[in-house]
């Protein structure tokens, strides 16, 4: 019986060009992540206001979000985005993070996390925050990194709403 040993894990930021590969992230851990949240009328809605080329070239410069490919194997395996809030100098957002399916469970997402975090506090970030859907099971992931409950949202997506908590984590 041999031990388990890690995939060797690479994460980067992304640029313009890498586009096409978070939208094949996006296909296949959109649906499987919100299915069991939100109907799939609002799955679809969504992903295509946020996914399209244009949508992510523009959270990539106007919006100015970083993203974070991170990769095992040498193959694309996540992705997060964070970004500054514009009130708030100090604190950070985390915008997105997503595990392949086939890929959850491995501790990719807190290597994301710690990545996220680490750029966060390296432009002088006090605090990370994120929004996360009240009913989604991944509140207990993000509770174990560090992260609380700081308040409730209702957010109007199109002709949908958004019940979200905004979960903030210091950094120290």
């Amino acid at each position: 019986m041999s031990a388990f040993v890690p995939a060797a894990i690479t994460i980067r930021p992304a640029a313009l060009a890498d586009i096409p590969t978070i939208i094949e992230l996006a296909e296949a851990t959109w649906e499987p992540t919100y299915r069991f949240i939100i109907s799939k009328e609002q799955i679809d809605y969504m992903y295509r206001v946020i996914y399209t080329p244009a949508s992510l070239q523009r959270q990539m410069t106007a919006d100015q979000h970083t993203f974070l490919l991170l990769y095992t194997e040498d193959q694309p395996a996540g992705f997060a985005s964070f970004s500054q809030l514009p009130v708030e100098g100090n604190i950070f957002k985390l915008q997105k993070i997503y595990v392949l399916p086939s890929h959850q469970g491995q501790g990719l997402g807190q290597h994301l996390i710690a990545a996220v975090e680490e750029a966060s506090r390296a432009a002088g970030g006090h605090a990370l925050e994120l929004n996360v859907n009240r009913h989604n099971p991944a509140l207990a992931f993000y509770e174990r990194q560090g992260f609380s409950r700081n308040r409730e949202e209702d957010i109007p997506i199109g002709p949908f709403w958004m019940n979200d908590y905004i979960m903030r984590k210091e950094l120290r």
